[in-house]
């Protein structure tokens, strides 16, 4: 007896692309990372010991290009927000991803001080100001919040173990010392007296939470490194994250000495700029002695077959503070030596960061770096009589 057989419902017809929502379900906080890799190339090379034609219109439009970054990224994390909570919330519940949302608070600095820096060329000095003035309260308000509420999850609602200690923990407690090194570029365009001496001495109270938070995380990051053998491939560029509070301790510290005169009273204006030179100076050595340890372990990682990530942009503000540290202590010691170590560090931060964007635009045009995580392979089936 032969049946009839039903006929199957029709397939659902396949869409030809995604809908916009879901084109950033994955979109991290760690994007940020782009606005601040791109902005600080800006503003590091404004103050390059070196006249080239065109430079600084060049600059100018990389400051554009970050500040155009950012508007896109806000935008697309808002929709992130808003159609993927679920998401959202995993990411601050995961101790890999929670610490890079102090890379927003950096990533409004970044753009409000190469405004100041380079931007100005473009909107006039007086939108300069506003705009800096503007980002630089949001961004150290939100890097304040981080830091506080980062380490706070990661004590409470994260479980993690001495050997997950990973350079990505200092995210959220180098945003306040970025703070630190932008905000004096404001004090001048503030009224004489007091609001001038305030914001200082904010900064550099700023200053000195960012540094002795890291002096407590630091240890553990490079006890795991010592103790637990090198980083997974993909992490081994966030060793250059440990760059960051070094060379922008030392970017802040050059700043505080250059607005002190006239702001502060005798004889604190002369004791900013001498410890401008007494702790700069150590401290660029050791991010020296950093910088060759994270290329050495870079290197090491590439023979081993490390692809490119999205943490290859650690190389690129990290640097970019260290150039700026490099060209304070240039100001404040008058020693070529310095001038020839802002070049060189100035022309690792340009290379990476071509490199880096190189690789970020051929992802994003193939949708590789949205893409979700690929699906755990399935158990195979067990051998029966008619699969083997």
């Amino acid at each position: 007896m032969v049946t009839a057989a039903h006929p199957l419902p029709p397939l659902p017809r396949a869409t030809a692309r995604p809908p916009r929502a879901m084109a950033v379900r994955h979109l991290g906080p760690n994007w940020y990372a782009c606005v601040m890799g791109t902005a600080v190339v800006a503003s590091a090379g404004a103050a390059l010991p070196l006249h080239v034609p065109g430079l600084r219109p060049a600059l100018t439009a990389v400051w554009a290009s970050s500040a155009l970054l950012l508007l896109v990224l806000l935008v697309a994390r808002a929709l992130h927000w808003v159609h993927h909570r679920d998401q959202a919330r995993a990411h601050l519940l995961d101790p890999a991803v929670a610490p890079f949302y102090g890379c927003l608070s950096m990533a409004l600095l970044a753009v409000g001080g190469g405004a100041l820096s380079v931007g100005r060329d473009w909107i006039g000095t007086g939108p300069a100001v506003a705009l800096d003035a503007v980002l630089f309260t949001a961004g150290t308000v939100i890097g304040l919040a981080a830091a506080v509420a980062v380490p706070y999850l990661m004590a409470v609602r994260h479980r993690v173990a001495p050997e997950q200690a990973a350079p990505t923990w200092l995210l959220p407690l180098v945003a306040p010392m970025v703070s630190a090194a932008l905000g004096p570029h404001l004090v001048p365009h503030l009224p004489a007296g007091q609001p001038r001496e305030t914001l200082l001495l904010a900064c550099f109270a700023l200053f000195g939470l960012s540094l002795l938070a890291t002096l407590v995380m630091l240890p553990l990051v490079f006890a795991r490194l010592l103790t637990g053998g090198p980083l997974p491939l993909a992490l081994t560029p966030t060793l250059f994250l440990v760059l960051g509070p070094l060379g922008q301790s030392t970017t802040a510290v050059g700043a505080f000495a250059q607005v002190a005169p006239g702001v502060v009273p005798q004889p604190y204006d002369e004791g900013f700029r001498l410890f401008a030179v007494l702790y700069g100076v150590p401290v660029m050595g050791f991010a020296l002695l950093w910088l060759c340890l994270a290329a050495a372990l870079v290197v090491r990682a590439r023979r081993h077959g490390m692809r490119f990530a999205m943490t290859w942009w650690s190389f690129t503000f990290p640097v970019g503070t260290c150039v700026t540290g490099a060209e304070a202590l240039a100001r404040q010691t008058g020693l070529v030596a310095y001038d020839g170590l802002t070049l060189a560090l100035y022309a690792v931060l340009a290379a990476a960061w071509a490199v880096a964007a190189w690789h970020t635009a051929r992802g994003l045009l193939s949708g590789a770096l949205l893409a979700g995580p690929a699906p755990a392979p399935s158990e195979p089936r067990p051998a029966t009589a008619r699969t083997r």
